[in-house]
Protein backbone atom coordinates (compact mmCIF):
# COMPACT_ATOMS: atom_id res chain seq x y z
CA UNK A 1 0.00 0.00 0.00
CA UNK A 2 1.70 3.40 -1.35
CA UNK A 3 1.38 6.09 0.90
CA UNK A 4 0.76 9.78 0.09
CA UNK A 5 -0.35 13.34 0.53
CA UNK A 6 -1.50 15.94 -1.15
CA UNK A 7 -2.84 19.47 -0.28
CA UNK A 8 -5.31 21.60 -2.36
CA UNK A 9 -5.83 25.55 -2.85
CA UNK A 10 -9.20 26.93 -3.79
CA UNK A 11 -9.71 30.31 -4.83
CA UNK A 12 -13.05 31.39 -3.54
CA UNK A 13 -13.39 31.26 0.22
CA UNK A 14 -17.04 31.47 0.13
CA UNK A 15 -17.16 28.53 -2.24
CA UNK A 16 -14.84 26.36 0.16
CA UNK A 17 -16.61 27.01 2.95
CA UNK A 18 -19.80 25.23 2.36
CA UNK A 19 -17.68 22.54 0.48
CA UNK A 20 -16.47 21.68 4.10
CA UNK A 21 -19.75 22.05 5.57
CA UNK A 22 -20.72 23.55 8.89
CA UNK A 23 -17.90 22.73 11.26
CA UNK A 24 -15.95 21.01 8.48
CA UNK A 25 -18.65 18.35 8.42
CA UNK A 26 -18.75 17.48 4.48
CA UNK A 27 -14.55 17.10 4.93
CA UNK A 28 -14.61 14.62 7.40
CA UNK A 29 -17.68 12.57 6.15
CA UNK A 30 -14.97 11.79 3.26
CA UNK A 31 -12.60 11.61 5.94
CA UNK A 32 -14.45 8.49 7.69
CA UNK A 33 -15.41 6.90 4.51
CA UNK A 34 -12.38 6.25 3.01
CA UNK A 35 -10.33 5.92 6.14
CA UNK A 36 -7.55 9.00 5.64
CA UNK A 37 -7.12 12.22 7.36
CA UNK A 38 -7.95 15.70 6.40
CA UNK A 39 -7.40 19.15 7.28
CA UNK A 40 -8.62 22.63 6.34
CA UNK A 41 -6.72 25.41 6.72
CA UNK A 42 -7.04 28.66 4.72
CA UNK A 43 -8.05 27.89 1.61
CA UNK A 44 -5.84 25.22 1.60
CA UNK A 45 -7.18 21.04 2.11
CA UNK A 46 -4.79 18.92 3.08
CA UNK A 47 -5.16 14.89 2.95
CA UNK A 48 -2.64 12.30 3.59
CA UNK A 49 -2.97 8.48 3.14
CA UNK A 50 -3.17 5.35 0.81
CA UNK A 51 -2.50 7.18 -2.44
CA UNK A 52 -5.41 5.70 -4.36
CA UNK A 53 -7.68 7.15 -1.58
CA UNK A 54 -6.22 10.21 -1.64
CA UNK A 55 -6.78 10.33 -5.29
CA UNK A 56 -10.11 9.49 -4.50
CA UNK A 57 -10.23 12.22 -2.18
CA UNK A 58 -9.70 15.17 -4.08
CA UNK A 59 -11.97 13.60 -6.97
CA UNK A 60 -14.81 14.34 -4.55
CA UNK A 61 -13.75 17.55 -3.92
CA UNK A 62 -13.62 19.07 -6.86
CA UNK A 63 -16.57 17.73 -8.07
CA UNK A 64 -18.37 18.93 -4.92
CA UNK A 65 -16.99 22.26 -5.48
CA UNK A 66 -18.33 22.63 -9.18
CA UNK A 67 -21.45 21.58 -7.90
CA UNK A 68 -21.14 24.77 -5.52
CA UNK A 69 -19.71 26.79 -8.38
CA UNK A 70 -23.10 25.86 -10.59
CA UNK A 71 -25.29 26.96 -7.69
CA UNK A 72 -25.99 23.73 -5.69
CA UNK A 73 -26.23 23.05 -2.34
CA UNK A 74 -24.17 20.53 -0.94
CA UNK A 75 -25.32 18.58 1.55
CA UNK A 76 -24.94 14.87 3.07
CA UNK A 77 -27.19 13.63 0.00
CA UNK A 78 -24.48 15.44 -2.54
CA UNK A 79 -21.48 14.19 -0.65
CA UNK A 80 -22.67 10.22 -0.28
CA UNK A 81 -23.72 10.78 -3.98
CA UNK A 82 -20.04 11.78 -4.86
CA UNK A 83 -18.64 9.60 -3.18
CA UNK A 84 -20.52 6.56 -4.58
CA UNK A 85 -20.17 7.57 -7.85
CA UNK A 86 -16.28 8.28 -8.04
CA UNK A 87 -15.36 5.29 -6.27
CA UNK A 88 -16.65 3.33 -9.27
CA UNK A 89 -14.70 5.69 -11.53
CA UNK A 90 -12.40 4.66 -13.51
CA UNK A 91 -10.88 8.48 -14.81
CA UNK A 92 -9.59 9.27 -11.41
CA UNK A 93 -5.67 10.43 -12.17
CA UNK A 94 -3.21 9.81 -9.52
CA UNK A 95 -2.66 12.87 -7.19
CA UNK A 96 0.04 15.24 -7.94
CA UNK A 97 1.57 15.71 -4.21
CA UNK A 98 1.63 19.19 -4.22
CA UNK A 99 0.13 22.36 -3.20
CA UNK A 100 0.36 23.78 -7.10
CA UNK A 101 -2.90 26.13 -6.79
CA UNK A 102 -6.46 24.87 -7.38
CA UNK A 103 -6.89 22.16 -9.80
CA UNK A 104 -9.03 22.49 -12.47
CA UNK A 105 -11.44 19.43 -12.27
CA UNK A 106 -14.50 20.13 -14.31
CA UNK A 107 -16.74 17.84 -12.28
CA UNK A 108 -19.93 16.60 -13.51
CA UNK A 109 -20.97 18.31 -16.90
CA UNK A 110 -24.47 16.66 -16.95
CA UNK A 111 -26.87 19.46 -15.90
CA UNK A 112 -30.72 19.95 -16.07
CA UNK A 113 -31.36 23.63 -15.65
CA UNK A 114 -35.29 24.15 -14.03
CA UNK A 115 -36.91 27.52 -13.33
CA UNK A 116 -35.73 26.84 -9.58
CA UNK A 117 -32.24 25.07 -9.46
CA UNK A 118 -30.00 23.27 -11.51
CA UNK A 119 -30.14 19.43 -11.31
CA UNK A 120 -27.43 17.02 -11.43
CA UNK A 121 -26.47 13.08 -11.51
CA UNK A 122 -25.72 11.28 -7.92
CA UNK A 123 -24.49 8.55 -9.55
CA UNK A 124 -22.72 7.72 -13.43
CA UNK A 125 -26.07 5.73 -13.83
CA UNK A 126 -28.31 8.98 -12.93
CA UNK A 127 -26.22 10.95 -15.67
CA UNK A 128 -26.49 8.08 -18.11
CA UNK A 129 -30.54 8.38 -17.95
CA UNK A 130 -30.48 12.16 -17.99
CA UNK A 131 -28.72 12.04 -21.42
CA UNK A 132 -31.34 9.95 -22.32
CA UNK A 133 -34.25 12.06 -21.30
CA UNK A 134 -32.89 14.90 -23.06
CA UNK A 135 -31.91 12.84 -26.68
CA UNK A 136 -34.39 10.51 -26.74
CA UNK A 137 -38.18 9.95 -27.81
CA UNK A 138 -39.35 6.92 -25.47
CA UNK A 139 -37.21 6.38 -22.40
CA UNK A 140 -38.05 3.68 -20.05
CA UNK A 141 -36.53 4.17 -16.81
CA UNK A 142 -36.96 0.77 -14.15
CA UNK A 143 -35.42 0.34 -10.62
CA UNK A 144 -36.21 0.68 -6.96
CA UNK A 145 -37.02 3.60 -4.88
CA UNK A 146 -35.33 6.48 -4.50
CA UNK A 147 -33.26 6.13 -7.60
CA UNK A 148 -34.54 9.59 -9.18
CA UNK A 149 -36.35 8.06 -12.12
CA UNK A 150 -39.51 10.20 -11.98
CA UNK A 151 -37.57 13.00 -10.73
CA UNK A 152 -35.38 13.36 -13.15
CA UNK A 153 -38.11 13.18 -15.70
CA UNK A 154 -40.07 15.79 -14.33
CA UNK A 155 -36.45 17.89 -14.17
CA UNK A 156 -36.13 17.01 -18.23
CA UNK A 157 -39.64 18.06 -18.79
CA UNK A 158 -39.61 21.35 -17.06
CA UNK A 159 -36.10 21.94 -18.98
CA UNK A 160 -37.56 21.62 -22.30
CA UNK A 161 -40.41 23.43 -21.40
CA UNK A 162 -39.01 26.09 -20.22
CA UNK A 163 -36.82 26.43 -23.89
CA UNK A 164 -39.59 26.24 -25.64
CA UNK A 165 -38.84 22.67 -27.22
CA UNK A 166 -42.21 21.14 -26.30
CA UNK A 167 -45.96 22.97 -25.45
CA UNK A 168 -47.18 21.17 -22.73
CA UNK A 169 -45.71 19.12 -20.00
CA UNK A 170 -48.64 15.59 -19.39
CA UNK A 171 -47.79 13.71 -16.08
CA UNK A 172 -49.99 10.68 -15.72
CA UNK A 173 -50.41 7.16 -13.26
CA UNK A 174 -52.68 4.46 -13.16
CA UNK A 175 -54.62 4.84 -10.64
CA UNK A 176 -54.75 1.05 -9.63
CA UNK A 177 -55.47 1.45 -6.26
CA UNK A 178 -59.13 2.48 -7.49
CA UNK A 179 -59.43 0.44 -10.51
CA UNK A 180 -59.13 3.44 -12.69
CA UNK A 181 -63.33 3.44 -11.65
CA UNK A 182 -63.27 6.70 -9.02
CA UNK A 183 -66.75 7.53 -8.91
CA UNK A 184 -66.74 6.32 -5.72
CA UNK A 185 -64.51 8.90 -4.25
CA UNK A 186 -65.73 12.34 -2.88
CA UNK A 187 -65.49 15.56 -4.36
CA UNK A 188 -64.90 16.63 -7.99
CA UNK A 189 -62.46 14.63 -10.60
CA UNK A 190 -58.92 16.72 -9.75
CA UNK A 191 -60.30 15.78 -6.11
CA UNK A 192 -60.57 12.34 -7.15
CA UNK A 193 -57.26 11.77 -8.69
CA UNK A 194 -54.91 13.82 -6.66
CA UNK A 195 -54.47 11.50 -3.70
CA UNK A 196 -52.35 9.20 -6.80
CA UNK A 197 -50.77 12.15 -8.43
CA UNK A 198 -48.98 13.71 -5.46
CA UNK A 199 -45.69 12.76 -5.94
CA UNK A 200 -45.80 14.32 -9.25
CA UNK A 201 -47.28 17.51 -7.73
CA UNK A 202 -43.77 17.49 -5.62
CA UNK A 203 -41.87 16.83 -8.20
CA UNK A 204 -43.32 19.94 -9.74
CA UNK A 205 -43.28 22.17 -7.05
CA UNK A 206 -39.14 21.66 -6.64
CA UNK A 207 -38.90 22.58 -10.12
CA UNK A 208 -40.95 25.42 -10.42
CA UNK A 209 -42.19 28.38 -8.11
CA UNK A 210 -45.54 27.26 -7.52
CA UNK A 211 -47.53 30.23 -8.85
CA UNK A 212 -46.28 29.13 -12.42
CA UNK A 213 -47.70 25.79 -11.44
CA UNK A 214 -50.86 26.50 -10.76
CA UNK A 215 -50.90 29.27 -13.91
CA UNK A 216 -49.68 26.32 -16.01
CA UNK A 217 -52.19 23.90 -14.41
CA UNK A 218 -55.16 26.37 -15.51
CA UNK A 219 -53.69 27.19 -18.94
CA UNK A 220 -53.65 23.24 -19.29
CA UNK A 221 -50.46 23.80 -20.05
CA UNK A 222 -49.33 21.14 -17.65
CA UNK A 223 -51.75 18.57 -17.11
CA UNK A 224 -52.17 15.84 -14.73
CA UNK A 225 -54.09 12.69 -15.24
CA UNK A 226 -54.38 9.24 -14.88
CA UNK A 227 -53.63 6.93 -17.53
CA UNK A 228 -57.30 5.54 -18.41
CA UNK A 229 -57.51 9.88 -19.28
CA UNK A 230 -54.97 8.93 -21.82
CA UNK A 231 -57.32 7.08 -24.42
CA UNK A 232 -58.42 8.10 -27.72
CA UNK A 233 -56.20 11.49 -27.79
CA UNK A 234 -53.18 12.00 -30.24
CA UNK A 235 -50.06 14.29 -28.10
CA UNK A 236 -48.22 17.00 -30.09
CA UNK A 237 -45.25 19.00 -28.80
CA UNK A 238 -45.36 17.73 -25.11
CA UNK A 239 -43.15 16.13 -22.81
CA UNK A 240 -45.25 13.22 -21.34
CA UNK A 241 -44.21 11.00 -18.21
CA UNK A 242 -45.75 8.08 -16.75
CA UNK A 243 -44.79 7.17 -13.36
CA UNK A 244 -45.90 4.00 -11.43
CA UNK A 245 -45.55 2.04 -14.63
CA UNK A 246 -45.37 -1.19 -13.15
CA UNK A 247 -49.07 -0.96 -12.45
CA UNK A 248 -50.36 -0.46 -16.21
CA UNK A 249 -51.50 -3.53 -17.93
CA UNK A 250 -50.00 -4.85 -21.25
CA UNK A 251 -53.21 -3.07 -22.85
CA UNK A 252 -52.89 -0.24 -21.38
CA UNK A 253 -48.93 0.32 -22.02
CA UNK A 254 -50.39 -0.34 -25.88
CA UNK A 255 -52.52 2.77 -25.40
CA UNK A 256 -50.26 4.75 -24.14
CA UNK A 257 -47.28 4.21 -26.35
CA UNK A 258 -49.48 4.61 -29.18
CA UNK A 259 -49.93 8.60 -28.01
CA UNK A 260 -46.83 9.97 -29.39
CA UNK A 261 -47.17 12.15 -31.71
CA UNK A 262 -45.13 14.90 -33.46
CA UNK A 263 -42.72 16.46 -31.54
CA UNK A 264 -43.63 14.75 -28.06
CA UNK A 265 -41.20 12.65 -25.91
CA UNK A 266 -42.63 10.02 -23.51
CA UNK A 267 -40.69 8.81 -20.61
CA UNK A 268 -41.74 6.10 -18.93
CA UNK A 269 -41.07 4.89 -15.28
CA UNK A 270 -41.07 2.07 -12.70
CA UNK A 271 -40.39 -0.20 -10.16
CA UNK A 272 -40.78 -4.28 -11.36
CA UNK A 273 -40.94 -5.59 -7.39
CA UNK A 274 -43.65 -3.20 -6.65
CA UNK A 275 -46.31 -3.76 -9.06
CA UNK A 276 -50.12 -3.72 -7.39
CA UNK A 277 -51.31 -5.52 -10.05
CA UNK A 278 -53.66 -8.66 -9.51
CA UNK A 279 -51.76 -11.99 -9.05
CA UNK A 280 -50.86 -13.61 -12.47
CA UNK A 281 -51.62 -10.11 -14.16
CA UNK A 282 -48.27 -9.62 -16.02
CA UNK A 283 -47.09 -6.01 -15.88
CA UNK A 284 -47.66 -3.70 -19.19
CA UNK A 285 -43.99 -2.14 -18.01
CA UNK A 286 -42.56 -5.80 -18.00
CA UNK A 287 -44.11 -6.73 -21.23
CA UNK A 288 -42.94 -3.03 -23.08
CA UNK A 289 -39.28 -3.28 -21.95
CA UNK A 290 -39.15 -7.03 -23.35
CA UNK A 291 -41.06 -6.50 -26.65
CA UNK A 292 -39.49 -2.56 -27.20
CA UNK A 293 -36.00 -4.16 -26.66
CA UNK A 294 -33.45 -3.44 -29.69
CA UNK A 295 -35.35 -0.15 -30.67
CA UNK A 296 -32.86 2.21 -31.82
CA UNK A 297 -34.85 5.17 -30.93
CA UNK A 298 -36.05 4.14 -27.52
CA UNK A 299 -33.71 3.54 -23.81
CA UNK A 300 -34.39 1.35 -21.20
CA UNK A 301 -31.96 2.36 -17.97
CA UNK A 302 -31.98 0.25 -15.48
CA UNK A 303 -31.32 1.16 -12.05
CA UNK A 304 -30.54 -0.66 -8.45
CA UNK A 305 -30.14 -0.19 -4.92
CA UNK A 306 -26.62 1.35 -5.23
CA UNK A 307 -28.37 4.51 -7.48
CA UNK A 308 -30.88 5.04 -4.55
CA UNK A 309 -29.94 8.63 -3.12
CA UNK A 310 -32.34 8.70 -0.25
CA UNK A 311 -32.14 8.71 3.18
CA UNK A 312 -28.98 6.07 4.21
CA UNK A 313 -31.65 4.36 6.09
CA UNK A 314 -34.00 4.17 3.16
CA UNK A 315 -31.02 2.80 0.97
CA UNK A 316 -30.53 -0.38 3.78
CA UNK A 317 -34.31 -1.19 3.94
CA UNK A 318 -34.40 -1.77 0.14
CA UNK A 319 -31.13 -3.54 0.11
CA UNK A 320 -33.11 -5.69 2.98
CA UNK A 321 -36.11 -6.41 1.29
CA UNK A 322 -34.21 -7.62 -2.19
CA UNK A 323 -31.89 -9.82 -0.59
CA UNK A 324 -35.47 -11.80 1.05
CA UNK A 325 -37.11 -11.62 -2.19
CA UNK A 326 -33.92 -13.26 -3.88
CA UNK A 327 -34.25 -15.81 -0.90
CA UNK A 328 -38.22 -16.06 -1.35
CA UNK A 329 -37.70 -16.42 -4.87
CA UNK A 330 -34.91 -19.85 -4.51
CA UNK A 331 -37.18 -21.45 -1.81
CA UNK A 332 -40.19 -21.20 -4.55
CA UNK A 333 -38.17 -22.81 -6.79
Amino acid sequence: MSENSICISFENNSLLSQLLGEHDRNLAKIEKVLGVTASSRGNMISIAGDADKVSLFEAILQELYSKIEKGIDVGDAEVEAAILMLSGSKAIGKPNGKCAGQKNSKGSEMVIKTMKKPITPYTAKQAEYMQALLAKELIFGAGPAGTGKTYLAVAAAVSMFMDKKVDRIILSRPAVEAGEHLGFLPGDMREKVDPYLRPLYDALYDMMPAEKVIKYMETGEIEIAPLAFMRGRTLRYSYVILDEAQNATPVQMKMFLTRLGEGTRMAITGDLSQTDLPKGKKSGFRDALEKLEGINEISAIQFSEKDSVRHPLTVKIVQAYARHEKDDDWKRN
